[in-house]
């Protein structure tokens, strides 16, 4: 009986080979013949030592790096001499030089560790491969740079700038910045910003990029190229801010832009006013106004079609603006001191326009040793640097590290009051934003006070209460809060009660209202004593009509909190007495009736009875007599008398009678205080 598993079958190249072996043919038959066919076997192992052959000379035609033989029985193992420096910089520069001549399309491109590894590796400065590789370096250095370059990095990229060569790379930055700007309109002024800077010590870099702009306007112009003249004029106007150009080159542009007007035209001439239009205005206030002289008579002429008409409608609004929104040297990018900018006076007709081409392309520099140090040498004169690289760094971080010490022992004081008016803006905000005074007080908590400075947040807690329109009861809730949390916020509150009452003339009415009722809420909560009522004095003197209104409304609304009944037991608590004595004084009628009056005028005259009664039955002072008259006044009286006497028309006789009565009662006077007068200085 067979077996129902089934054997799998074998492969048809397996199962010939086997049939062919064990298949025993005379001689005859295994003869050559022409027409005879080949078996599958025979076909395949035929394939393979040609596939085999063929590799084998691709190996060897593709170079030496392939130039091994796959059958490493047959080859004898010989060992390599080492190879000499001369050797070594040789085969160097011969693969860079392979590397760079292999494609047409441009050179290969080479990982940054084995660029590193060639370009220490040829030692020989004078040689192509050792330049072209310098200059592969410095235009890559130079395209990062610019790439990177922004607002907030500007100044920190202009000194990364200086590192690089920059009189051998002037082309090559001038190239590369005119790309990016064409490929990027906003970033414009950043680069123009960046070009000012470096014209302030370069100035043949600057004068260089405004030749190309201008040539590049000028080719772009006589072909009808709409972009690359909007941009072009776009970059040189913001040149000309920055000063590396000057106003009459924008004003030159304009004109010819606005000589034969077309709707392309006319749209670049307002795109180029909007961004040199302050320049001009504040530069020269002329060829502004002749530009918009300009601009005004194509708007009534009707030669451009509606929407550029409405973008030069939009200009002249821009212009009464005062350019608020296209300044033209924003403040960020203000980096550059008027008296160090250098102006270059560039015309639109200066014919023939150097642009020095050929520094775009690698040259070979006889002299690239002694470029190099002079270049070092002016780097050190720009950047304020050392000779050396090692004296650089070995001075950088001793330096650095005196610095910092010095920094640490230094006690920077702060006197701008910048961390005082960001914390009270903070605390401002905190209470303004929250929603109920347990979330406020809870907000206020998670503040990080610096030490000393929680006096800021009980003022600035008073302060938000008087801002208000109205008195909130929100506020009087923090204040009692805070001062029930912690003995340290009730007396800090409980101390600014004397300085608010000090102060409190420099209050508006309304904000009196607010502070009083919110030290009254203090007050009958318990939050602060009524010991802080002992600063007030109720008199005439010593008060003034904002301190008697504070008090008024204090008063007031503590009886609204307490009622009366409860305030005249806390008046007549012998323990709180000491603190009302200013408030009610017995020390002189006057001032108690004055403190009488005034309470019976905001109708609290009830708070006044125990004074009264103190100045009902305080004892009358006794009648002062007149002093005597003095000697002297009589004296003179009598005289006066007797000479009225004798001026009158009376008898000659009877006048003489009263004179002689008179000069004898003054000569018996005069005696008389003659004597008192011995005595005394006896």
């Amino acid at each position: 009986m067979q077996s129902a598993v089934r054997l799998p079958t074998p492969p048809p190249l397996e199962s010939t080979h086997d049939t062919n072996l064990s298949r025993k043919r005379p001689r005859s038959s295994s003869s050559t013949s022409p027409n005879r066919r080949a078996s599958p076997y025979q076909l395949h192992l035929r394939g393979s030592r040609v596939l085999r052959e063929v590799d084998f000379n691709r190996n060897v035609e593709h170079g030496p790096h392939f130039n091994q033989d796959p059958r490493p029985h047959e080859k004898n193992s010989t060992a390599s001499k080492p190879l000499s420096q001369v050797e070594k910089d040789a085969s160097a520069r011969a693969e860079y030089e392979s590397l760079l001549n292999k494609s047409r399309s441009g050179p290969t491109y080479m990982p940054p560790a084995k660029l590193r590894a060639l370009q220490a590796a040829i030692t020989d400065k004078q040689s192509p491969a050792y330049q072209r590789l310098y200059w592969d370096n410095l235009k890559k250095s130079i395209n990062g740079l610019v790439n990177k370059a922004n607002v907030s990095n500007l100044r920190f990229v202009s000194l990364e700038m200086f590192q690089e060569n920059m009189v051998r790379g002037r082309g090559l930055f001038c190239r590369s910045i005119s790309k990016s700007a064409a490929a990027s309109l906003p970033f414009i002024p950043i680069y123009a910003a960046l070009v000012a800077i470096i014209n302030t010590k370069l100035p043949q870099v600057g004068e260089l990029l405004l030749r190309r702009l201008i040539l590049q306007f000028k080719k772009a112009y006589k072909r009808n190229d709409k972009a690359v003249c909007i941009w072009t004029t776009v970059f040189i106007a913001h040149l000309i801010n920055f000063q590396v150009g000057h106003e009459l080159l924008g004003a030159q542009i304009l004109l010819l832009l606005l000589n034969r007007p077309t709707d392309d035209s006319v749209e670049i001439a307002v795109g180029l006013t909007r961004a040199l239009g302050q320049h001009l205005e504040e530069m020269n206030q002329q060829i502004a106004t002749a530009i918009f002289d300009q601009f005004r008579s194509i708007l009534q002429n009707n030669d451009i079609s509606t929407r550029v008409q409405y973008s030069v409608e939009v200009l002249m609004q821009v212009r009464k603006d005062k350019y608020k929104d296209d300044k033209a040297v924003p403040e960020e990018l203000d980096l550059v001191p008027e008296e160090d900018m250098i102006t270059h006076r560039i015309g639109l007709d200066e014919d023939p326009m150097e642009t020095m081409d050929s520094l775009n392309v690698f040259k070979l520099d006889d002299h690239f040793e002694e470029h190099e140090a002079a270049y070092r040498k002016l780097k050190s004169e720009i950047l304020g640097e050392a000779d050396s690289d090692g004296e650089e760094l070995e001075s950088d971080s001793a330096s650095n590290s005196e610095e910092e010490d010095e920094e640490a022992k230094q006690d920077i004081q702060d006197r701008t009051n910048t961390d005082l008016v960001n914390l009270r803006r903070m605390i401002y905000l905190t209470i303004v934003s929250s929603g109920t005074y347990e979330e406020c007080v809870h907000k206020l908590m998670k503040v990080n006070l610096p030490p000393g400075q929680e006096k800021e947040l009980v003022s600035m807690i008073i302060e938000c209460c008087s801002q208000s329109r109205t008195y909130e009861k929100f506020y009087g809730l923090i204040g009692e809060r805070f001062a029930k949390l912690n003995r340290l916020w009730m007396d800090l509150f409980t101390s600014a009660f004397p300085e608010t009452y000090e102060t409190i003339h420099r209050r508006e009415t309304n904000q009196l209202r607010n502070v009083a009722r919110f030290f009254g809420h203090m007050i009958s909560s318990g939050a602060i004593g009524f010991e802080v009522l002992s600063v007030i004095h109720l008199n005439e003197e010593e008060t003034t009509s904002s301190s008697r209104i504070f008090i008024k409304i204090l008063w007031q609304s503590l009886a609204e909190d307490l009622g009366m009944k409860d305030l005249q037991t806390r008046l007549q608590d012998e323990a709180l007495r000491p603190y009302f004595e200013g408030l009610f004084p017995k020390d002189n009628p006057r001032n108690t009736r004055f403190s009488i009056n005034y309470f019976t005028s905001i109708g609290m005259g009830g708070l006044t009875e125990e004074l009264r009664e103190y100045l009902k039955n305080a004892p009358k002072p006794a009648a002062v007599m007149p002093p005597p008259e003095p000697v002297i006044v009589k004296v003179i009286f009598e005289i006066t008398f007797t000479i009225t006497l004798s001026s009158n028309t009376a008898s000659p006789i009877l006048s003489k009678q009263i004179s002689n009565t008179s000069s004898s009662g003054l000569r018996q006077r005069q005696r008389a205080d003659t004597t008192k007068a011995r005595q005394s200085w006896s």
